[in-house]
């Protein structure tokens, strides 16, 4: 039997209004990440990885930045057919634009009919994980599947923040419900106190994804939605299952990293997924070179520790410094540091993420905070440091206490 065709779909068009400012003047995919990648990368990467070479990533909202990234960085052979393509919203059905994820897949059938595969897969764009979605596809083919539904393993008191997979009782990996943040969820069998949230990553047979957003799309009472409308619809015909992430195995993986999985759609966990990085054993591994994150290429020298003229040494403890960073004299702790950024004499930046060409003058302090592009620091100012005083200035402080400033403000 023929490997079958399988072409990927990466939904891109979130608004992402729950990491403002963050998102202010990018689309939620394109959202800095990890120092030197954007959000999306972890979805194309695992597709790459994954074997897939026609990818293509459907985007809505103020798309210039992650459109320009995904051309820039993303260039497959157009030779052997290897391609990642940024397609915007057209209006293809009428003068509207995508209404939801399903009516997303809907306006742009032309692409799925065009390249006529076998399989889709289809993944959101804005969570941080590895995957092998070839033992997903080969589940979906095994089942006899209408669509398979990627599920990862959750605390029972966190089910109202997910939408929640109920296996059936007879056969565990055919979902018997699907529902959206339940406050009643019941725990899995081999696991009481876990349930299985949905990924947003789904596995479809190509016809039956094309017949299934063209029905949705015909019905006035629908919020096009995949995991709201299309997963229910098939729940209902007794056609979808569930593949329980807890058995992906990513080469080159390790027991502490394997199952990583973070949805990043707050500052909070945004933060959070920073900090999952940094450790000297990370939960969250950007070093495995079997299963690379791929991203933009900078053209950048190596960071620099340097000694300013009192003869203090720039220092960094577990931190992760990107290229062109410069530390002079300062001191960074638990942060991530994004490319060009300057850290001057006596400054201290703790427990922060610093994005693309910040500044930190001369003695400021930056704790528990995210500086978005261009920010500068100027001389002696502080962040994160009296709540109040970063109100007043018009900063974002979440009730956990994390600072965001948004691109180009000058910190005085």
């Amino acid at each position: 039997m023929s490997e079958p065709k399988v072409f990927g779909i990466v939904l891109a068009g979130g608004e992402g209004k729950r990491l403002m400012p963050l998102t202010a003047d990018r689309a939620k995919p394109a959202v800095p990440f990890a120092g030197e990648y954007r959000l999306i990368d972890f979805a194309i990467s695992n597709l790459i990885n994954s074997g897939l070479r026609q990818i293509v990533v459907l985007t809505q909202y103020k798309s210039h930045s992650l459109d320009r990234h995904v051309s820039q960085t993303w260039r497959l052979s157009g030779m052997l057919n290897a391609y990642v393509a940024s397609v915007p919203a057209q209006q293809r059905l009428g003068k509207h634009w995508f209404q939801g994820s399903a009516d997303a897949i809907l306006q742009s059938l032309n692409l799925v009919r065009d390249e006529k595969p076998d399989i889709v897969v289809v993944v959101g764009a804005d969570h941080v994980y590895r995957m092998d979605f070839r033992d997903m596809v080969e589940a979906h083919i095994r089942n006899g599947a209408g669509v398979t539904v990627a599920g990862i393993r959750q605390p029972i008191d966190l089910a109202d923040q997910f939408g929640v997979i109920e296996a059936d009782a007879a056969n565990h990996e055919k979902i018997a419900a699907f529902r959206e943040k339940p406050t009643d969820a019941v725990g899995l069998v081999d696991s009481p106190n876990e349930v299985l949230a949905s990924m947003g990553n789904y596995v479809f047979d190509a016809d039956v994804l094309i017949d299934a957003v063209t029905r949705d799309g015909q019905k006035a009472d629908s919020k096009h939605d995949m995991g709201g409308d299309i997963v229910p619809d098939f729940v209902e015909r007794g056609e979808a299952f569930v593949y329980d992430f807890i058995h992906n195995t990513v080469p080159g993986s390790t027991d502490r990293d394997r199952n990583y999985w973070r949805d990043v759609g707050t500052i909070d966990s945004f933060f959070e997924a920073h900090q999952d990085l940094i450790f000297p054993l990370p939960a969250s591994n950007l070093y495995n070179q079997e299963w690379p994150i791929f991203s933009q290429q900078w053209n950048s020298p190596p960071a620099k520790f340097v000694r300013d003229d009192k003869g203090n040494s720039g220092s960094a403890t577990e931190s992760l410094v990107s290229l062109g960073c410069v530390v002079s004299g300062g001191h960074i702790e638990r942060s991530v540091l994004s490319p060009w950024v300057t850290v001057e004499s006596g400054a201290e930046v703790s427990d922060s993420v610093l994005f693309e060409k910040v500044r930190v003058g001369a003695g400021a302090i930056v704790r528990r905070a995210i500086l978005d592009k261009e920010v500068a620091v100027a001389p002696g100012a502080t962040i994160g440091v009296d709540h109040d005083l970063d109100r007043s200035r018009g900063f974002a402080v979440t009730p956990s206490g994390i600072v965001v400033v948004e691109k180009g403000v000058h910190v005085t």
